[in-house]
């Protein structure tokens, strides 16, 4: 039978080749990580107090990507939703991912919130306040509907307004442990949420799953050209890791009036907006999705927006992206479903 465990975040501990080990004191600013060949060598490491620990934790080949490997066997698709810019919609578009995929009653769906210093996820959908549950296979997902499960660090949080100021090696532990204890099961589809930018949340997730594979990233932006400095950056880092990018989404392209389905334009594409970038870049565009404002409502409300509004052009945009996505992916939406 499974049990309720609330857990209780260490501050003071971090990951060493799949161990924990107690540090004497936070790691410095620019701390290389205990797993780097540079743990203890480096010039940050200098008068710090960790730097005898770190120097004589064991190195070498990760113990724990086996475990990670193994739990990863049952699920046949991994999804990233990238952004270099924050405040684009990123999260709300992978809510609404998880809700069209989980449309198919026959397709197990589980969204995973990599967002650690700011995890919206529960809110948008449904499942704030909910604790995570232990069997002996592992921690369970929390159920947002009988075939969509998540897991986010909301979960795990003793007051959901305590800030989590974390550095590296403490986000790149929990990253693991959503990956390897985490009992998934077999999924058609796993969709991870990550926060802004290139930094310790992409590279471990990206590390993790090398072996396991994934199948792409689909990277969120707006039509400004000031989001899009940053989305190149993301597009970048993807090409550098090997990471395929499934195409663009240029989100708030318009606004939709609920009542007359009229669409206006917000924010202008100054230099051609996603469809530009897409081409420059030589990547898929997958549309463009003007912004409904019931869909802060529905993300207040955790509830999901497609099947609240379906005849919003939101929606019908949304589902023209989810089909070309499944197409990508090898999981082609059937006629019921795009209906």
């Amino acid at each position: 039978m499974a049990m309720t465990t609330t857990t209780t975040i260490a501050t003071e501990k971090t990951y060493v080749a799949g161990t924990i080990t107690a540090l004497a004191a936070p790691e410095p600013e620019h701390c290389p990580g205990t797993e780097s060949e540079l743990a203890g060598k480096a010039d940050a490491c200098e008068g710090c107090p960790n730097q005898a620990i770190c120097s004589s934790a064991p190195k070498g080949p990760d113990e724990d990507l086996p475990a990670i490997y193994k739990r990863m066997e049952g699920v046949k698709h991994k999804l990233l939703v990238l952004s270099g810019k924050g405040g684009v919609g990123k999260s709300t578009f992978t809510s609404m991912l998880g809700w069209a995929f989980a449309r198919d009653p026959d397709k197990e769906v589980g969204v995973m919130d990599l967002d650690i210093c700011g995890p919206s996820m529960p809110t948008m959908m449904g499942v704030r306040g909910e604790q995570i549950h232990m069997s002996n296979s592992g921690w369970s997902p929390v159920y947002v509907a009988d075939n969509l499960g998540m897991m986010s660090i909301g979960f795990m949080l003793p007051n959901e307004d305590e800030a989590i100021i974390w550095r590296g090696a403490k986000k790149s532990g929990l990253i693991k442990q959503f990956l390897k204890d985490v009992d998934w099961g077999n999924l058609d589809f796993l969709v991870i949420d990550t926060p802004p930018g290139t930094s310790d949340e992409h590279l471990s997730v990206n590390q993790y799953l090398k072996e396991s594979g994934v199948d792409g990233a689909v990277v969120v932006t707006t039509p400004q050209e000031v989001a899009l400095l940053d989305v190149r950056k993301e597009i970048d880092f993807c090409r550098k890791a090997g990471v395929k990018v499934l195409g663009i989404v240029e989100n708030m392209s318009g606004f939709v009036c609920p009542n007359c389905k009229g669409e206006s334009s917000i924010f202008a594409p100054t230099t051609g907006g996603g469809e530009a970038l897409a081409k420059e870049m030589g990547i898929p565009f997958l549309g463009k999705v003007p912004l409904d404002p019931r869909i802060g409502r529905s993300c207040d409300y955790g509830e999901s927006f497609l099947d609240e509004y379906p005849d919003s052009p939101t929606s019908t945009s949304i589902m023209g992206i989810i089909k070309q996505i499944r197409a990508s992916i090898g999981e082609p939406m059937d006629d019921e479903e795009e209906d």
